[in-house]
């Protein structure tokens, strides 16, 4: 397991905040600001309670496989059909399969029961369905799970490979698992996995698990799926699009997705108004855009104990657009090429506990638009931009979180104003307001500040230590706390009190 490197024990019994004082450069502000004193009582906090994981096993999802009746399988067009209509229902997306069928495009269905793997190459020729070894299966067609039917992909199955040159792909209507085996988008020419390439623009296969359906992956390793267009990201739980959800009224989909590696896909996960989805135990690495990717009013979520590190383009973990009441706890997420963590686009009421975010190549953990939520005890260490970045958020609450050896600030809040920007806002709206307590933890050995804040509604300060300054000239706050500085460190420090910061409206600066 990659480690930051960090000597904690030198850390914490380095130089305390009374290190030489120096004063930050001013700087322009709405309102001039009071530093007063605050109730000690109200800025206490339970240690939050987290999700009991325990019931999320292989056995469990064992358990859960249908033991009726056996299903059918037939190979029908893929026109008209509701599960296949995302990827047939223009004439550029149905030239793909024409082009890698060489006509009109089929598919393989499932209905009626359970279907395994052994099932399929026992019903379907070596050209749509074919066992290349004992074990090892290769599909040569799209496979979908129809509604009230279900796939079981296990341990009889050492490999699935899904042939990138036929067009395969993995559609669940139903219920889908895969369990102790491996899911391969195959490159028949290479005899080999469909690796990256083109920059996502050339087709690879992908899994979608649409509305009203259950997805388990347990114990199972999938690779190089998915590329750049709708639905096709790589394993994907989603809601059915606005207008198919109309007609069809599915609810949301959910799935459990335990104890498994992705590697190489467009995105790790990726969901979409879906619900309860279990992401726990997993290794996301080396995959191309993000590694978790929760996003529009998904809720409910548990995205606990994964590694997530090797994302190439962006961030590490993410949930974006309302994605809301969910658990991001006791996950790793490192050497991503942006974010370790990002809460963005008005996501509210998540609790972001006890990660280990470090040496990611921009900040640790950043809130964009995003209020109500609480961060505890997660370290963010030697991350290449801020530990923990906060913009146009409210009531953020940071509770005894370790923020330390970052490149810039420890704990970095702002405000901007993004209508200049390509954003729709109707769709993610935003205000210019940014405000958050923090209590405990520490803040130690970051580059350029251990907290800078500008323009806040509100901040308040208590029993936040602050070691190991970089600078010679000793601790340096930022922003409004650089411009109140002696008598934050008083009250603080020296006193031992809960420090508010906030506006003084100007009405009053006249009086």
């Amino acid at each position: 397991m990659q480690r930051n490197g960090l000597a904690l024990p030198l850390l914490l019994g380095a130089l305390h905040l009374l290190a030489p004082l120096a004063q930050a450069n001013p700087l322009e502000h709405q309102f001039d600001y009071r530093v007063r004193t605050a109730p000690a009582e109200e800025l206490h906090l339970e240690t939050p309670e987290l999700p009991d994981l325990s019931g999320y096993t292989l056995d469990a999802v064992l358990a859960k496989i249908p033991q009726g009746a056996k299903g059918q399988v037939a190979v029908r067009r893929m026109l008209r059909q509701d599960a296949l209509k995302d990827f047939t229902g223009g004439n550029e997306r149905l030239r793909e399969w024409v082009k890698r069928q060489q006509g009109m495009p089929m598919a393989i269905f499932i209905e009626g029961g359970l279907v395994t793997a052994q099932d399929l190459a026992a019903a379907l020729p070596d050209s749509q369905f074919e066992e290349q070894e004992p074990g090892v299966y290769i599909a040569r067609l799209p496979i979908v799970v129809a509604e009230g039917a279900a796939l079981h992909v296990g341990k009889e199955t050492r490999e699935l490979r899904l042939s990138q040159e036929r067009g395969s792909f993995l559609v669940n209507d139903g219920l889908m698992f895969l369990t102790e085996t491996r899911i391969t988008a195959w490159r028949e020419a290479d005899n080999g996995p469909a690796t990256m390439r083109d920059n996502g623009k050339e087709f690879r296969p992908f899994l979608v698990s649409w509305g009203g359906s259950e997805l388990y992956i347990a114990s199972t390793v999938l690779t190089s799926l998915g590329y750049d267009t709708s639905k096709s990201y790589g394993v994907s739980i989603t809601q059915y699009t606005p207008n198919m959800h109309e007609r069809l009224q599915r609810e949301e989909p959910t799935g459990w997705l335990i104890d498994s590696e992705f590697i190489d896909h467009w995105y790790g996960f990726y969901c979409y108004e879906a619900q309860n989805v279990v992401i726990k135990g997993n290794t996301y690495r080396d995959n191309i855009v993000y590694g978790i990717d929760p996003h529009d009013r998904s809720h409910g979520l548990i995205i606990a104990e994964n590694r997530v590190f090797g994302t190439k383009k962006k961030h590490g973990i993410i949930i974006s657009r309302e994605v809301n009441d969910s658990w991001i706890i006791n996950n790793e997420s490192f050497d991503n090429k942006l974010s370790g963590v990002v809460i963005d686009r008005n996501s509210e009421r998540n609790l972001i506990a006890y990660n280990r975010v470090y040496g990611n190549h921009s900040d640790g953990i950043t809130l964009y638009e995003s209020s109500d939520n609480l961060l505890w005890g997660n370290q963010v260490l030697g991350n290449q931009r801020h530990g923990i970045r906060i913009r146009n958020s409210e009531n953020i609450r940071l509770y005894e979180n370790l923020s330390a050896m970052n490149q810039l600030t420890g704990v970095y809040g702002h405000i901007r104003d993004l209508s200049d920007t390509d954003r729709d806002l109707k769709l993610d709206p935003f205000d210019t307001k940014v405000s958050m307590i923090i209590v405990g933890g520490t803040l130690a050995g970051n580059g350029s500040s251990p907290i800078s804040i500008d323009s806040p509604l509100s901040v308040e300060l208590y029993r936040v230590k602050m070691l190991a300054p970089r600078k010679s000239s000793g601790i340096q706050l930022a922003g409004i706390l650089g411009d109140k500085q002696e008598q934050i460190l008083d009250l603080m420090v020296r006193q031992r009190l809960p420090v508010l910061i906030d506006p003084i409206q100007p009405e009053k600066l006249t009086n």
